[in-house]
């Protein structure tokens, strides 16, 4: 073989390698971090994390024909309901500001590429940081002597916004309050108040993605979320905070947590993202450690494919009961969207594959970002609603380890 041969097959290769590594450094170079901002002013609020220190939050600012447009999206990361989950959380980034990384990923919903995220991209962009351990919800506070406790969410939400005004928000022309899982509840808990804020003449709306948990019977018969949810608003001071017409109308007023109860009071335009089969709701309101004592269905929960037909009907009424839940939403709300899918998933507004990719999930051959951008700017009504598993082809279905849904 002689040496020119010997360059043109070095040549090959090194195109061929470039090429099957191309898409990783696009993904890589293009990969955008997004610095933490602490709210310097918050403690004279008392508007601090379970640990007493600062909240935070990570702004990305907008461009162009966005730039006096606005989302705030609510980290999630489920909740802590007694005094030692508490304090085991305050040691972790959920609990305090400390912990945290200090740079985010911004992605999906938060991507500023047009051909990620069409319709959001050159907006400004903020993710709340999570750290109170209630949806942003809570205004009380625990001292023994020994251990130290601040339930601030309410009043974090308030030094967030009160930071963000004077840097435009107090001047936005369209605005959509979004959040993920607990940050998703934080959304019905907080929509009302979003708008109220904001300019009269503004076009507000709100989102929340994988957090319309419901009052759902786990398989031994018992309510294990409304037990968890009734003791969380009691620890944290959360019912004051809570919906006052929901509070108003019925007798057991910290039911006003659960999404299903609050819906029909909000006023703002909504949008429930949501799967049929939640992974959070199967694992923890449906089928909890609590209720399965002998692991009869650990195969079916790593796996969907796994479970027998007797648990596969158990899921699909976790699905009914979701539709049920939804029904007056779905018939009555006029401005209202929703896009309810049948995948084994958990928040799909951030991940990048989910919200809008050549393979994300679909319905009627429409991913989530279109139906959330064809609702938000009232392109078309938007009100999708899957095929009960395992029809749908297109799901991501996201099966996290036990630990992985704290």
């Amino acid at each position: 073989m002689n040496v020119k041969m010997m360059m043109n097959i070095e040549i090959m290769l090194s195109l061929l390698l470039s090429l099957a590594f191309a898409p990783w450094c696009i993904y890589s170079q293009e990969q955008l971090l997004v610095g933490m901002t602490l709210v310097r002013n918050a403690i004279a609020y008392g508007a601090v994390c379970l640990d007493g220190s600062l909240p935070a939050y990570h702004l990305h600012r907008g461009f162009g024909a966005g730039e006096n447009n606005w989302i705030l999206q609510f980290e999630g990361g489920g909740w802590c309901n007694d005094i030692p989950s508490c304090l085991e959380r305050a040691n972790t980034r959920r609990g305090s500001t400390r912990y945290m990384n200090k740079f985010e990923v911004f992605s999906g919903i938060l991507s500023d590429n047009d051909s990620l995220n069409p319709d959001f991209y050159n907006w400004n962009r903020v993710k709340l940081r999570y750290c109170d351990g209630a949806s942003f919800s809570g205004d009380s506070k625990f001292d023994n002597g020994t251990s130290l406790l601040y339930f601030r969410g309410q009043k974090i939400w308030e030094a967030i916004i009160r930071d963000l005004l004077p840097k435009g928000l107090a001047s936005a022309r369209k605005a959509l309050l979004s959040g993920c899982s607990a940050g998703g509840l934080a959304t019905f808990l907080h929509c009302d108040n979003f708008t109220k804020i904001l300019p009269s003449n503004a076009s507000v709306k709100c989102l929340s993605d994988a957090g319309f948990f419901l009052d759902e019977q786990d398989i031994s018969l018992n309510y294990t979320m409304r037990s968890f949810y009734h003791d969380l608003v009691a620890l944290q001071g959360i019912e004051e905070n809570l919906n006052p017409n929901c509070t108003m109308s019925i007798n057991n007023q910290k039911l006003c947590f659960f999404p299903q109860y609050a819906l029909k009071y909000i006023t703002t335009p909504y949008f429930i993202l949501n799967s049929a089969y939640d992974v959070f709701q199967f694992h923890h309101s449906l089928v909890p450690p609590s209720a399965d004592l002998h692991g009869r269905w650990n195969r079916c929960k790593l796996n969907p494919a796994a479970c027998n037909a007797s648990q596969i009907n158990v899921l699909q009424g976790l699905r009914q009961d979701m539709l049920t839940a939804l029904y007056s939403f779905y018939k009555n709300s006029s401005r209202g969207g929703m896009f309810i899918n049948s995948c084994f998933a958990h928040c799909q507004s951030e991940s990048q594959d989910t919200w809008f990719a050549v393979d994300s999930p679909r319905i009627h051959n429409k991913t989530i970002a279109e139906a959330v951008g064809d609702w938000y700017f009232s392109r078309r009504v938007t009100k999708e609603i899957d095929c009960p598993y395992p029809c749908d082809t297109t799901c991501h279905n996201l099966i996290p380890s036990p630990q992985g849904l704290r």
